[in-house]
């Protein structure tokens, strides 16, 4: 009972990437252990007429992973690009990428095999999602440089590139519906976030939706009725709320022209204690 404690515990504490990563590692156990009933249920069909009558799998698929390199490689680069992601964007921006990425990959998916009328296996695994994580963070801040042992500063752009590129080799399976679904959704990745820039928040609607379930599974508290008064101070908290983004936007904008190198230590203290919020 301990243990089930902690990992409780460990849970509830974990920021929204951990937590992912729990769910992940959670059902790669179940499957490894019922493996027919997790492909047949959580799997991604290939079939439309399937997938019909199994539409929960438009996202259940994102945590079915067979094979072990599979798992531990989405889920390495989910833990380290995942939280770099959360540096830049809020948590709930990290949530709509990563679901929206898995969906759009999975409708991609569904729709090429419908047109080929292809009945290969179905797909199953977090790669979409954390492409779509990938291309997004490195959209943002491409020449942002990572420091790789034995290899030495590498820019995030270029690794993105290579895991994108590993994607397109694919493409040449006969089995390659996989392949597709990753690549969807690194384009959507690309274009949410040049849609974020613009002030268009394309995922909003699927954060409403979220937010929405939540907040019906919350238990209502009755509280006295009280009086509130409007204070002066939220309005000047805003307006420092406001100046605080603009000068982050300067700083990321100046990581995405010059790299990151190129920041001050004043900027680079700066953006380190806006991540932390």
């Amino acid at each position: 009972m301990n243990i089930v404690n902690d990992i409780k515990q460990a849970f509830n504490k974990a920021n929204s990437v951990e937590k992912i990563i729990y769910v992940n590692v959670f059902l790669f156990l179940v499957t490894v252990i019922f493996t027919k009933f997790s492909i047949q249920w959580l799997a991604l069909p290939t079939s439309f007429d399937s997938f019909l009558y199994k539409p929960w799998t438009l996202i259940s698929y994102a945590f079915v992973h067979e094979r072990l390199f599979h798992v531990l490689s989405n889920l390495l680069i989910l833990y380290y690009i995942g939280n770099l992601f959360l540096d830049f964007f809020t948590k709930k921006q990290f949530l709509n990428f990563y679901f929206l990425g898995a969906i759009v990959g999975a409708i991609v998916f569904l729709t090429y095999n419908y047109i080929a009328t292809k009945s290969g296996a179905p797909l199953g695994g977090a790669s979409a999602a954390v492409t779509t994580i990938f291309v997004a963070i490195a959209t943002k801040i491409p020449r942002y440089s990572l420091q790789l042992r034995f290899i030495g500063s590498v820019e995030l752009w270029v690794l993105a590139a290579i895991w994108v590129a590993l994607s397109i080799l694919q493409l040449a399976n006969p089995d390659n519906g996989g392949a597709i679904a990753h690549l969807s959704g690194a384009i959507f990745g690309f274009i949410y976030v040049k849609q974020l820039e613009k002030g268009n928040d394309i995922g909003k609607w699927f954060e409403s939706i979220v937010n929405f379930f939540t907040n019906l599974a919350k238990p209502k508290k009755k509280s006295p009725l009280k009086t509130v008064y409007k204070s002066k101070s939220s309005t000047s908290k805003n307006e420092v709320n406001k100046t605080r983004q603009r000068k982050i936007d300067d700083i990321l904008d100046k990581i995405s022209k010059s790299g990151y190198e190129s920041l001050t230590q004043e900027e680079k203290d700066f953006l380190f204690r806006a991540g932390k919020k």
